[in-house]
């Protein structure tokens, strides 16, 4: 078994790391912080509570119409007849787009109207045009939770209006923005946009503005979805991107709007400041030369199928070490992309990562005359 040490990092020093949790607190019933790229947790509080999501519900609506769009089953310039069902949202004191009933909406209209706007009647048109019924689409939506790894969430309408079924957990909603955000980046940039502009018909137009603070921070905040509800109080689903890092926090049980907005920043600011994001590894790249055994080449280049990521507290670091452990010399032929041995990444002596390493390259196997030449070498001099 052959070991060896190929890279040296800086790590946590997990007492310190400790300490420092143990000091800072969000004056919120239940909230959860996550570095996005290396996904590690970095602050949570009571984050597998059971909660009303209010309107962070509408961040999986909108998911269910990007997964349409990215499909190509559904296009931005489609329209849906507004009925009368959707419209009765807009008049009884919801936030609401302000759609007419008869009129007929275009999608990218309707998902500004709920991203931006809020909209609740914009939920229920976009629904019943995907879907048929909000009930239809509700069934939809707790699907995709599922499929997503939201364990504990059902949903039962599109806009999260109070309802007891329709539940889940911060955690679970940190799940729902870091999907949202992996797989519709392009779709993902209508959640910064600040205002919406609805030219309705039989109407002036209406503009209104993002309901989301953060946004009119300068701090870099770029989305994600604010919620209330009487029993639940205020909420957000926020995310910051600052030199091409992102934080993503959801945090639910806010005592004002005005609690929602400052808790919110600190716990953003809290991750900026206390700690950095470095990369390790970098999918596809070569990482390391592994020997081989009866092989028309005696080493290859080898790979992981990842990027790598790990958070640290600033200032307070260790080593962090990196092993390439496999059987070797690896006996030929090799194709590429074969399994050849193991990276494990070490904080002192506790593994916190493992990756299979692949074959970079295929190396074919020698001819007789070769092996015999070889074999007979490594018997006298042990060369291989």
């Amino acid at each position: 078994m052959k070991f060896k040490i190929i890279f040296t990092f800086l790590f946590i020093n997990l007492l310190t790391f400790t300490n420092v949790k143990a000091v800072f607190d969000i004056d919120a019933k239940t909230v959860i912080l996550q570095d996005y790229l290396s996904g590690e947790i970095l602050y949570e509080k009571e984050p597998d509570l059971s909660i009303y999501p209010a309107s962070m519900t509408k961040i999986m609506t909108s998911i269910i119409a990007f997964d349409l769009l990215k499909r190509g089953d559904l296009t931005l310039d489609e329209k849906f007849l507004i009925s009368e069902n959707a419209w009765r949202l807009s008049q009884s004191g919801y936030s609401s787009m302000f759609i007419m009933v008869g009129d007929e909406v275009s999608v990218e209209n309707l998902l500004r109207g709920i991203i931006v706007a809020s909209g609740n009647d914009a939920c229920v048109a976009l629904a019943e045009g995907i879907a048929g019924t909000e009930e239809e689409f509700a069934v939809m939506m707790t699907s995709k939770a599922k499929e997503i790894g939201m364990e504990n969430t059902n949903f039962s309408n599109s806009s999260g209006i109070n309802d007891p079924d329709n539940f889940s957990t911060v955690r679970d909603i940190l799940i729902m923005s870091n999907y949202l955000i992996k797989n519709y980046p392009i779709f993902y940039e209508m959640y910064k946009e600040k205002k919406f502009t609805w030219d309705r018909t039989g109407g002036d137009p209406i503009t209104q503005g993002n309901r989301n603070p953060l946004l009119y921070k300068n701090f870099g905040a770029d989305g994600i979805k604010t919620g209330y509800l009487a029993v639940e109080q205020y909420s957000l689903a926020s995310s910051i991107i600052r030199n091409e890092r992102r934080l993503i926090a959801v945090g639910s049980g806010f005592k004002s709007k005005n609690s929602r907005s400052k808790q919110s920043a600190k716990l953003l600011t809290y991750g900026l400041t206390n700690f950095d994001t470095i990369q390790l590894f970098k999918k596809n790249e070569n990482i390391a030369l592994i020997d081989v055994w009866l092989g028309k080449k005696k080493q290859i280049r080898s790979y992981i199928n990842t990027d790598v990521f790990k958070t640290i507290p600033k200032a307070r670091k260790k080593y962090l070490k990196s092993i390439i452990k496999y059987d070797g010399p690896i006996e030929a032929p090799i194709k590429k992309d074969d399994t050849v041995g193991k990276l494990k990444i070490f904080y002192k002596d506790e593994l916190i990562g493992e990756h299979e390493l692949l074959a970079l390259e295929s190396v074919k196997r020698q001819n007789i005359f070769s092996r015999l030449i070889t074999s007979i070498n490594y018997l006298i001099w042990g060369d291989v």
